[in-house]
């Protein structure tokens, strides 16, 4: 068995990886846990907290986690990463595993992935999935869908700060809220049809995978 720690920084994608990685993971013998950065614990044993990354928080919290975890692994958003600068999303990454590896950890075992650039992206894998909500119209379908054909894949939406993938959601489906939505859209998209449509996802969810302990 191997215990699979995932940073994340909110609670949308605390559900995505309690509810839906797991749930593909757990048969290979891969375990995860999603745990929120600069996380507090409260009495009950919760996560408290989220949001508001940062380099050296990250970094700090997955070397924390690798002490008691087989493999750490991280699932946050290149945007609103707030010490990125002028970083690409491949460059924040091999900055970020540079620095938690000076521990000497070892890339097997201890790897960040940063999400291009949105986890809202992921949602527009398939946009008949917003039909979970009970408020969504067909034009609103018809909406989304055409945003996510005018990009080569859904990683890609976001080509100005203010239509961003959870920005050009809200000002399309009357009455989404990430929390409560976000979560059920994936889980209706599903991981087959996520990864098809977004590449650099299944190139981590293909790494995990790899973490599955030899039959």
């Amino acid at each position: 068995m191997i215990r699979l720690a995932i940073s994340v920084e909110g609670q949308t994608e605390e559900g995505f990886v309690n509810e839906v990685l797991a749930n593909h993971l757990h048969p290979m013998g891969v375990f995860p846990f999603a745990i929120r950065i600069h996380r507090a614990r409260s009495t009950s044993g919760g996560n408290v907290g989220g949001g508001n990354v940062s380099f050296e928080k990250l970094v700090s919290d997955m070397v924390d986690l690798s002490w008691n975890f087989n493999a750490v692994t991280s699932l946050v958003d290149y945007y609103g990463f707030q010490d990125k600068g002028e970083r690409s999303v491949e460059e924040l990454e091999k900055d970020l595993g540079r620095e938690i590896n000076r521990s000497n950890l070892g890339v097997i075992r201890v790897f960040p992935y940063v999400q291009k650039h949105e986890f809202e992206g992921l949602l527009f894998s398939d946009a008949i999935a917003f039909k979970v909500i009970e408020s969504v119209a067909e034009h609103d379908i018809a909406a989304l869908s055409n945003i996510r054909h005018q990009f080569e894949t859904p990683e890609d939406i976001n080509d100005h700060p203010e239509r961003a993938p959870s920005k050009r959601i809200l000002n399309t489906v009357r009455g989404y809220r990430k929390r409560r939505d976000g979560l059920s859209v994936a889980q209706a998209t599903g991981l087959t049809k996520i990864r098809s449509e977004c590449p650099r996802f299944n190139r981590w969810l293909k790494r995990l995978e790899e973490l599955a302990p030899e039959s």
